[in-house]
């Protein structure tokens, strides 16, 4: 079966899409990556959907157009991308953008009430692609007690368990997120959460600071410093401290969380440079703490350990070489996506297109290991031609 993933991060900064052949093999599925495409937002569509994850600057009616809006922008992106590698395109997962997650429930006009809402109007991908979507993957894992997140450990273990090796797979996007798959595990076995902040907050500082949307190959974090009493403070975030499983999004890491950092890198002196270094310094350092607290205690000492990094952030050679430095001595290798065959912006855009395949044959796709969910769980509603 031939499928496409469509995926849209929480950095805003555009739209992968990943073609896929997914066959039976055996027990399992082999997937072959037919073809992948990276489509940057405009400036102008960028400005609006990180407007619409911020309630005081965006209207009910904002909100709905977006909805349509970015249900044309994955259209024209999936289009550009068959056309590029022709294909029979027979099912479609869209992820959508997020515009608010919680994952935790929280109390809300007298009840507890967890909630998540992504979107782009897959109602019009079907009609304009005559293929049919599957999309909303997020909530079928909350009701069965989940947090809806990480939803990419079901890729994660398909394509990367090992017999004889460990495998952290890193994910860092908008948010980090990890997946650790110990040696010669069934699925049930592997734990995954959020990191916490990976292009985040430094893309929010490169706006305010830069004019730039993000630090393109870490150049602004290798000429700066890291100023590290403000390192130490922002690491005292409560979301570090908690226990997976455990999910992140902007209401944690945003805006808010990124003009705080910078206002201590100024108190304490510091560049524009310094507050990207050390901004940068945070997402190694939080995903550092991440292994070393919640993942190292479960492995044996003497077990092999491979830490593979997918995502916008294995292109920043200052927070690579800041991983580096930090995971080796802890027995870790470290990879790239690409290195095991899977571009770095391909993962997301492929685990979608997986999901999807799993909702169409009315497999349960979430891993509650990873999610907490209670069950497993069919995830996603699907939109016909």
């Amino acid at each position: 079966m031939t499928v496409a993933g469509v995926m849209s991060g929480t950095s805003a900064d555009g739209i992968d899409v990943a073609l896929v052949q997914i066959r039976p093999k055996g027990n399992g599925l082999k997937l072959e990556l037919i073809g992948h495409e990276a489509f940057p937002f405009t400036p102008v569509l960028r400005k609006v959907i990180l407007s619409a994850m911020d309630a005081k600057s965006t209207s009910t009616a904002d909100l709905a157009r977006l909805n349509w809006r970015l249900g044309q922008a994955y259209v024209e992106a999936l289009r550009a991308t068959v056309k590029r590698h022709p294909v029979n395109l027979q099912l479609i997962g869209c992820h959508g953008q997020t515009i608010y997650h919680q994952g935790a429930t929280a109390m809300y006009a007298g009840r507890t009430v967890a909630c998540t809402w992504q979107i782009g109007e897959p109602a019009l991908l079907a009609a304009e692609l005559g293929v049919p979507i599957v999309s909303n993957f997020r909530p079928a894992d909350m009701v069965a007690g989940g947090q809806g997140a990480p939803l990419v450990p079901l890729l994660d273990y398909v394509q990367f368990a090992d017999n004889k090796r460990a495998r952290v797979l890193q994910n860092i996007g908008g948010i980090g997120n990890l997946t650790l798959i110990p040696p010669a595990s069934g699925i049930n076995k592997l734990i995954a959460f959020d990191t916490g902040p990976g292009n985040m907050v430094i893309d929010a500082l490169m706006q305010q600071l830069f004019q730039k949307s993000y630090d393109r190959s870490g150049k602004i974090a290798s000429r700066g410093h890291v100023i590290e009493s403000v390192l130490s403070a922002t690491l005292k975030h409560p979301f570090f401290r908690a226990k997976p499983p455990k999910s992140a999004g902007r209401e944690e890491f945003g805006a808010a969380f990124a003009e705080r950092l910078l206002q201590l890198c100024q108190e304490f002196g510091g560049s524009n440079e310094d507050a990207i270094t050390t901004a940068t310094a945070l997402t190694a350092d939080s995903i550092t703490r991440a292994f070393k607290e919640f993942v190292q205690p479960r492995l044996k000492s003497n077990i092999p350990v491979d830490y593979i990094v997918s995502g916008g952030g294995a292109k920043n050679k200052t927070l690579m070489a800041m991983l580096q430095q930090r995971l080796e001595p802890l027995g870790c290798n470290l990879l790239e996506s690409s290195d095991a065959g899977i571009p770095v912006d391909a993962k997301e855009a492929m685990a979608f297109a997986l999901l999807a395949y799993y909702t169409w044959h009315r497999r349960p796709a979430n891993v509650p290991s990873a999610t907490g969910a209670k069950r497993p769980a069919i995830l996603g509603q699907i939109t016909h031609a």
